[in-house]
């Protein structure tokens, strides 16, 4: 089943006919409006997380250290080079203690799209304000980043607990690598405008700094402006699970011990859980931490930066759809094995790439792009047939802890490499070790008695 006659496939019960409120036709319409807020918020990854911020908050904290190269947070000595990477860090806290709150009241309530609503606009507002980040505001910087960050990690909870509800298990793998690929055309999209706008900076009357705080600010402006479409078109369905203890605040962490209790039950939904933790750990800190590693250790210019980035997006798009189809072939998860050997081998290649050559980092790039996109979505939808139905929302909170949640280790690890060695390429080499301990747990996980453990169809390659 390719992309498309995902989007026009009958369900697969044949319970509903085309007029009724889970038919046909109106899945395509929310389908369509799920895959726009990928469109919507890829941008703050790309041109904010990926690009603009990392090194220009790095040369805000370093026009405010010390002469020892140091800033002082709260009193706490870190070093300026460190300073992203451990925000980073500290966002991805921030939403471990939010995540189980706002999974619960979802599925109490059975009303995701108004927190999806609240989770999207208040990123998209800090991004916005980043607007405002100059000068020695290295403390505004990173508490716009915290905000922005968590905010990320939960609405994209909230939008893949969807996926179950819009699409039968054997379209998942298809229509989970569509929403990528909207998400990587509209980064590569702004991509361009950045570029344009930043690389000739002096021809509009601004300075570099004003610049990138356009670039930044506008992808705050894009992600709540195209966030509008899937709050149109996706609907709710009502209460998941019993409504007892409904709007208690402390009723969200009884609902994750609760959640893990029930996982208990499924424990080869938590192996696949703890493989993915560690192996999306080492890509979200890749992505998060790239442009610090070309700019501060291969010298690269902000220009080459974004045009890296850019050759990433192009890719990605054909890269998330063509492991679509190798996955109807070889099975997601020998797909996703064989992307875990590739990012290992670009590590390995980026630790010995020599410094002021942009060739060999695009090259890097176009392999980044090429496995990017579909490592993270056949993942998301390998994980939609392990949750148990009417628990969508509450086991995607789980997940999105492992997908971003809990994803302050790997920035975690970076940051202190660097800061203990000062060199960053022994920051990226740290990394190899998520993607070869994931590799061997993931190649475990006997996914088609999972599949079945969960209560739910086995396709017919998984």
């Amino acid at each position: 089943m390719t992309a498309e006659t995902a989007d026009t496939a009958e369900p697969a019960d044949g319970t509903t006919g085309p007029g009724g409120p889970d038919g046909p036709a109106e899945r395509r319409r929310e389908r369509r409006g799920w895959y726009f807020y990928d469109f919507a918020c890829s941008v703050y990854s790309t041109s904010v997380i990926t690009v603009f911020l990392g090194p220009y908050l790095t040369s805000v904290a370093k026009a405010a250290s010390d002469a020892d190269g140091f800033v002082h947070p709260l009193g706490i000595p870190v070093r300026a080079g460190s300073l992203f990477a451990y925000a980073v860090s500290a966002s991805l806290v921030l939403a471990i203690v939010l995540m189980p709150i706002v999974g619960a009241a979802a599925d109490r309530t059975g009303r995701k799209k108004p927190l999806l609503a609240a989770a999207a606009y208040t990123g998209a507002a800090a991004t916005t304000a980043m607007f405002f980040l100059d000068g020695h505001r290295y403390l505004l910087g990173a508490f716009l980043l915290i905000v922005a960050n968590a905010a990320t990690a939960i609405a994209m909870m909230l939008y893949n607990a969807y996926l179950p509800q819009i699409a039968e298990p054997d379209e998942r793998d298809a229509v989970s690598s569509r929403g990528w690929a909207f998400g990587y055309t509209s980064g590569a999209l702004v991509l361009v405008l950045n570029l344009i706008l930043y690389s000739g900076h002096d021809s509009f009357g601004l300075t570099e700094s004003e610049a990138v705080r356009i670039c930044l600010a506008s992808a705050g402006v894009w992600w709540g402006v195209f966030t509008v479409v899937p709050l149109l078109r996706l609907r709710d369905r009502g209460v998941a699970v019993a409504p007892g203890g409904r709007g208690a605040v402390g009723s969200g962490w009884r609902q994750l011990r609760a959640t893990l209790s029930d996982m208990r039950r499924h424990p080869l939904t938590l192996s696949f859980l703890l493989a993915y933790l560690v192996y999306n750990d080492g890509v979200q800190t890749v992505i998060s931490q790239a442009s610090v590693y070309g700019s501060e250790e291969l010298g690269l210019g902000q220009t080459t930066l974004i045009t890296a980035v850019l050759l990433v997006q192009v890719l990605a798009v054909a890269g998330a759809l063509a492991m679509g189809r190798l996955a109807r072939v070889y099975g997601a998860q020998r797909t996703i094995l064989g992307s875990l050997v590739v990012w290992t081998l670009i590590l390995v290649a980026g630790y010995f790439l020599p410094a002021g050559s942009p060739v060999f980092f695009y090259v890097l790039a176009a392999a980044i792009g090429l496995v990017l996109g579909g490592s993270q979505a056949l993942s998301r939808s390998l994980f939609s047939h392990l949750v148990p139905r009417g628990k969508e929302a509450e086991y995607f909170s789980a997940y999105e802890m492992s997908d971003r949640g809990l994803s302050w280790l790997g920035p975690l690890v970076f940051g202190l490499a660097y800061q203990l060695t000062g060199s960053y390429r022994d920051a990226i080499a740290s990394l190899v070790v998520f993607f070869v301990v994931g590799s061997v747990l993931l190649a475990r996980v006997p996914l088609r008695q999972a599949v079945a453990a969960a209560g739910n169809p086995v396709p017919e390659r998984i």
